[in-house]
């Protein structure tokens, strides 16, 4: 049996990583979550699914947990998020560095094999060159998100040459899924529209932004695992098809069949950068096939909000 550690589970990646994880009966997941933005709803109920409350930010929380279970993979997702949330608690955001801390000494200290770290697109604050490359990596963001993560890479990049610790590093471009929560764009576009109320966009709605359906993202980090790909490098794990945040909107309503109408907000202050599209040439050679379209991942949302309309009712 593989013991196998997602921190962070209860939110929409890390369950959804569970979930496709605990289909293989000799895998054994444990997801520890403080259930400070996920929901317990979230984790999948079965057999090979632990559950645990704790604070990965709290080295106390978590040693004995290692001590249990002997991981042989972590994923490393716990991490407060959002771009409001994020802007309104920057000193949490701040405390995230002693998780990535505790995880990589814990996992170091107890034999795991390799550490996969739940990075994100806000490393590469406003691009320089679009598409955004691996390689290419100027830190221009002052927001102490961006700073975490890029702090976090640079931590695990330690980790594997001073102690031998594998890593991969997983760039994250928005991913969007039935599971994710309200307060991202696509879920609030989507019941908005559903419900035929106004949707809001900020300043002109020119913002682009490339939308990840989570079965292509959680598909892309498994392959990682399985193939043993991407050993001690980074992935970026997005979609290359960039739109407008007033384009989104606009095909949101057209596809729900929606009579919502666009309302237009002063612009952020900070926090909403002008344009995000990675390069994701290394996802699709390890995918090795298309990823699912704008269009089929919105009409899949579709389907399930209208379904748990129904089951609600």
């Amino acid at each position: 049996m593989t013991n196998i550690l997602i921190t962070g589970g209860a939110g929409q990646l890390g369950s959804s990583l569970a979930a496709k994880l605990a289909l293989n009966n000799d895998i054994n997941v444990v997801i520890i979550d403080n259930l400070s933005t996920g929901h317990i709803s979230k984790v999948p109920k079965k057999d090979n699914v632990t559950f645990i409350r704790a604070d990965v930010n709290d080295y106390n929380d978590i040693i004995s947990i290692f001590a249990t279970f002997k991981f042989q993979y972590v994923f490393h997702y716990a991490a407060v998020v959002g771009v409001e949330r994020t802007l309104s608690n920057p000193i949490n955001v701040l405390n995230d560095i002693e998780g990535i801390k505790n995880i990589l000494s814990l996992s170091k200290n107890s034999g795991v094999t390799r550490v996969f770290y739940s990075s994100s697109s806000e490393v590469y604050g406003e691009p320089f060159e679009i598409p955004q490359n691996e390689k290419t990596t100027p830190l221009n963001s002052r927001l102490p998100y961006a700073i975490v993560k890029n702090v976090g890479e640079a931590f695990f990049k330690a980790y594997q040459r001073e102690y031998g610790l594998s890593y991969t590093i997983f760039r994250f471009f928005n991913t969007y899924g039935p599971m994710q929560s309200n307060d991202f764009v696509m879920p609030r576009f989507m019941r908005l529209a559903l419900n035929n109320q106004p949707i809001p966009i900020y300043g002109r709605g020119d913002q682009t932004r490339s939308f990840c359906y989570i079965d292509d993202n959680v598909d892309a980090c498994l392959k990682a695992l399985y193939d043993e790909a991407y050993v001690n490098d980074i992935l970026n794990v997005g979609n290359d098809i960039e739109i407008s945040i007033l384009e989104l909107a606009e095909k949101i309503i057209e596809i729900t069949g929606s009579t919502s109408e666009i309302i237009f907000l002063p612009s952020l202050k900070e926090g909403d950068m002008n344009r995000r599209c990675p390069d994701i040439t290394k996802m699709k050679e390890l995918l090795g096939r298309s990823l699912i379209s704008l269009d089929e991942g919105i009409h899949k949302m579709k389907v399930h909000y209208n379904a748990y309309v129904v089951e609600k009712a």
